[in-house]
């Protein structure tokens, strides 16, 4: 049995490369999201044997946490608009770099 190092190595490379991109645009693309004035807010699912679930008195104070935030932004609303669009092209490179690895994987056997 032998092993083809140098293909080892070429897909070794692609998944290092691929998960930077990945990681770094959609990081980029949350930052410029919350600076844009558009914070995600999450509320957690509820399970039944959770360790901790959050009362209806903390989901009120993380919603005014975010409103409050979203306030004090001191950017215009044209930077505001930058930074969204800025943070919907960050999905989109995140997207294509998934949709291109499945691509590659699909077709490139």
């Amino acid at each position: 049995m032998l092993i083809n190092w140098e293909a080892f190595l070429q897909v070794f490379v692609a998944a290092i490369v691929g998960a930077s991109i990945v990681v770094t645009f959609y990081s980029l693309g949350l930052r410029l999201l919350v600076t844009g004035g558009r914070p995600p807010l999450v509320s957690p699912a509820e399970f039944t044997d959770a360790i901790t679930v959050l009362s209806d008195k903390q989901k009120r104070r993380a919603e005014k946490a975010v409103v409050k935030a979203a306030q004090k932004n001191p950017l215009s609303d044209g930077q505001k608009r930058l930074a969204l669009v800025g943070a919907y092209a960050c999905f989109a490179v995140c997207a294509a770099a998934v949709l291109g690895a499945l691509l590659l994987i699909l077709f490139n056997h």
